[in-house]
């Protein structure tokens, strides 16, 4: 296993007698139709909706917190079900080969057609291997219950089907990425895991303790059945049992607010050399890297998260393992919390109140959501191909360069702005999210921003299949 000064270690060729074992979907051979990609990406949803309900197969019942209670909504996961590990291996997988490629650990020529494959079934394998590891920690960790009571048999059952779902995961997402879908199944299934939570906590039917608990289904109830109006409105806007309007306002508010920046750009003039008179704009955006920072940031959170509450529930008196994080016995609407350690401080506030009873608490927080925003954002655009020197290149390759000058003067414009729009545009990320949490918008701020982009994303897929002459009909 060589390693080159410049290049990394050269380990990717050694997978190449597995390569052939791994399921892929193949690239389509020709274009495909608007209506085509539609109906693909509809058929994905209804296979993730659909196993997002189905009980996994031999558990007796789910007992104890849940170590995913953080970031399910981001991860795409449903505890119980086969999409009980949601996106989670995919992306952490993702992740990881991304910064082992950036930091020339491993050798990848991403201009190589036979390193590209190989790199992403390095990731295939990484995520499968992410899914057994999890997989594994939920059956012996008692999250389905005794091991001696569900069995051996049973065990490895519920082990396979959480592999197996996460390998059809990947297949979906492989199958809209490789230009069958309209958005990657990743980002679909985020946008309807936030979207479905907005719904239901608007809507919803369900009664307890005298209320319903969908915002707007409670404001009707308490118009028609409070005698005092003015208290019924009051009720409706401010009760904390339930989500309240003021929750369903922050939501829209947040969301027209990203929706609003999703605009600012910055265009660099630039044109083709073989073509006399050309002259076109390439648009850097604010949001340059889209919403991967805030999607790196829920994975590393959520693992560090389900890593400390399984150590904790081991090895509650380990000085090191009470350092990552103490967890509080007592019950928090079904989940325990830190409540000490590094994850305590890097975990939301529960409210404003505790805000001002514990600022040290308060300040961590707001620092951890900026600054790693801004870190991995800025760290992205090296290890994805996009910095300036990456995009240079590219245009380079294309016979495109600065209009009135040279590819000096593109790659110095490039520089300019690339790196301004990683951080500042991570750090814009950072508030807006920041903002969302403490308004108490429906689906966390991470959940919104998430969801905004992809539904950005989606709307400027459409319009550029339209505009090349597609219709859906």
């Amino acid at each position: 296993m060589g390693k080159s000064e410049d290049s990394g270690f050269r380990i990717l060729p050694y997978l190449r007698p597995v390569v052939g074992f791994l399921p892929e979907v193949e690239k389509p051979t020709k274009v495909i139709p608007l209506r085509d990609k539609l109906i693909w990406t509809l058929l994905a949803l209804l296979i993730f909706l659909v196993s997002s309900q189905i009980p996994l197969y031999g558990i007796t019942k789910v007992v104890g917190d849940d170590p995913m209670f953080w970031s399910r909504m981001i991860l795409a996961s449903n505890r119980g079900t086969l999409m009980e590990l949601g996106i989670g291996p995919i992306v952490t997988a993702g992740m990881i080969m991304q910064l082992l490629v950036g930091s020339k650990i491993i050798a990848v020529d991403n201009s190589n057609k036979e390193d590209k494959e190989l790199s992403n079934a390095a990731q295939k394998i990484l995520a499968i291997l992410i899914a057994l590891f999890e997989a594994v920690a939920y059956v012996f960790s008692g999250m389905y219950g005794d091991l001696e009571s569900i069995g051996t048999v049973k065990a490895l059952m519920i082990i396979l089907q959480l592999v197996a779902a996460s390998i059809m995961v990947s297949l979906l997402d492989d199958t809209l990425n490789n230009g069958y879908g309209m958005v990657s199944a990743i980002s679909l299934f985020i946008a309807t895991n936030v979207c479905e939570e907005l719904l239901w906590k608007s809507f919803s039917p369900l009664f307890e303790n005298g209320e319903y608990e969908g915002a707007f289904v409670a404001l009707f109830h308490f118009i028609g059945t409070v005698p005092n109006k003015f208290t019924a409105l009051r009720k409706s806007f401010y009760r904390d049992t339930a989500p309240n309007l003021n929750n369903v306002l922050a939501t829209v508010f947040v969301f027209l607010v990203v929706n609003y920046f999703q605009g600012f750009q910055v265009n660099i003039a630039i044109h083709n050399k073989q073509q006399r008179g050309h002259s076109e704009s390439y648009p850097i955006k604010l949001f340059y890297t889209s919403n991967m920072p805030i999607i790196l940031q829920s994975t590393l959170l959520s693992n560090l998260f389900f890593v400390s509450r399984l150590l904790y529930n081991r090895f509650p008196n380990f000085l090191p393992v009470r350092l990552l994080g103490k967890w509080r016995e007592t019950s928090y609407g079904g989940q325990s919390m830190p409540v000490s350690g590094l994850v305590y401080y890097i975990s939301p506030p529960n409210s404003v109140l505790n805000m001002i009873n514990d600022p040290l608490h308060a300040v961590t927080y707001i620092l951890f959501i900026l600054v790693s925003c801004a870190v991995f954002s800025r760290t992205w655009i090296e290890v994805s191909g996009s910095s300036a020197k990456d995009v240079a290149r590219n245009l380079k390759d294309q016979n495109i360069t600065a209009y009135g000058g040279t590819e000096k003067l593109l790659y110095k414009k490039l520089n300019k702005y690339i790196p301004i729009a990683a951080y500042f545009g991570g750090v814009c990320i950072g508030i807006l999210s920041l903002i969302a949490d403490f308004l108490g918008a429906i689906g966390s701020g991470t959940g919104i921003l998430l969801t905004c982009g992809i539904i950005y994303e989606f709307y400027a897929e459409f319009m550029k299949e339209t505009r090349s002459g597609q219709s859906v009909f």
